[in-house]
């Protein structure tokens, strides 16, 4: 795609986001942004809750998050009953570390590239359980997905129970093969547990084909739905290990399945958010969002490039988008990061997040429809100037 026909297309929506203009917002993939007819969409639900809050929540809310259930499942590939919404991954996925019946001894392995919060919840689950949370190195920088199967699947013991891996990686933006892994974990008898914190709406994902036992997902980030809306799917046949953090059933046969009846009643909560994830799935029916999605990809691509050319230090992984798609970590020389971080904000207005991993230093980019490639030139020619700097 041509960088002046990927300009022309993300430019027209950058009105249609509440972003301050005065920000070049390179940061999506940390807690999204959500267009503004979404967003009126949220509000509208949560004045119609305030209008009568008897009617909306006793007699229509269990109607209204089971149509709400339906269209999210019809975008990633699920039954609405074998899906919750959840307020995000960190919860969805508390949900599953905290239900499976983990013994003294039992592993549950898992890579060196996992967000901080998910390490410390199986952390603190194996620690309860005598179980042991076993880290898989994945060095980079990778060239073939093999590369990565045979150091994960290297780490399985008699003791695994538990596969546990990013789809997306957070620290590191690697797009991983869990469908490799999952089939072999399924095969193996290893219950496999997937954070898709960065997958829907950045890439296409279909709980069926992938087959992973538990998933869950963000809609806040790359579905640009309102903030505090995410899901957890379960197998039908794994559905039955989930013990609900907050309530249990209320009563028999009120939803359709054991997964919806015990884990989406809540108490009193605001269900706006979860209510406009169809909306913010219309928005990108409505903008074209595989040719949005793919201009976004070209303009990683240019930022790849032209960061490497400004610092000599290769991209991790190879340019091509099985590997990532709009979000990438840069790799720059070793810097004080948080300087870093604070002064492309002060003096640039640029937000984005310089990353430490693993002895490595990144900025981790992230592009989404509101971006133009004048952001990501403006990126480029920040660090240009800073990272002399800011160098150790």
């Amino acid at each position: 795609m041509r960088m002046d026909s990927v300009d022309a297309r993300l430019a027209d929506l950058r009105d249609l986001f509440l972003l301050r203009p005065d920000v070049v917002f390179l940061n999506h993939g940390s807690f999204g942004a959500c267009p503004r007819p979404v967003f009126k969409a949220y509000q509208d639900w949560q004045l119609e809750l305030e209008r009568q809050p008897i009617e909306f929540i006793q007699r229509r809310s269990r109607g209204l998050l089971r149509e709400a259930r339906q269209v999210l499942g019809d975008f990633v590939g699920a039954d609405a009953d074998d899906l919750v919404y959840v307020t995000n991954v960190t919860t969805g996925l508390n949900i599953v570390a905290r239900s499976l019946p983990l013994k003294p001894g039992d592993e549950v392995l898992t890579t060196d590239h996992e967000y901080g919060s998910l390490n410390s919840t199986w952390e603190f689950v194996c620690e309860k359980r005598g179980a042991r949370y076993v880290h898989r190195t994945v060095p980079l920088p990778i060239t073939d997905t093999e590369q990565i199967v045979d150091a994960i699947w290297s780490g399985v013991t008699d003791r695994t129970r538990v596969l546990f891996m990013s789809h997306i990686t957070s620290p590191t933006a690697l797009n991983l093969p869990v469908e490799e892994l999952v089939h072999r974990a399924r095969e193996a008898g290893i219950i496999a547990v997937i954070d898709g914190a960065h997958v829907p709406g950045q890439v296409s994902v279909d709980m069926g084909t992938l087959g992973a036992d538990f998933y869950s997902g963000n809609c806040h980030k790359w579905m640009m739905a309102p903030k505090g809306s995410g899901f957890l799917y379960a197998r039908r046949e794994m559905q039955h290990l989930l013990e609900p953090l907050i309530g249990g059933r209320r009563g028999q046969a009120l939803q359709a399945s054991r997964m919806v009846d015990e884990h989406q009643y809540q108490g009193t909560r605001d269900l706006a958010a979860f209510l406009a994830v169809p909306s913010a799935i219309q928005f990108m029916q409505d903008h074209d969002w595989p040719n949005v999605q793919q201009a976004c990809h070209e303009l990683v691509r240019y930022a790849r490039n032209a960061v490497a050319e400004l610092t000599g230090l290769p991209p991790v992984v190879p340019d091509a988008p099985t590997w990532f798609a709009q979000m990438a970590v840069l790799p720059i020389p070793p810097c004080d990061m948080p300087l870093l971080r604070r002064r492309l904000l002060d003096e640039f207005a640029i937000e984005i997040p310089p990353i430490r991993w693993n002895g490595h230093h990144f900025v981790r980019l992230s592009v989404q429809g509101y971006n133009t490639r004048t952001d990501v030139t403006r990126l480029v020619e920040a660090l240009d100037r800073l990272l002399p700097e800011v160098a150790f």
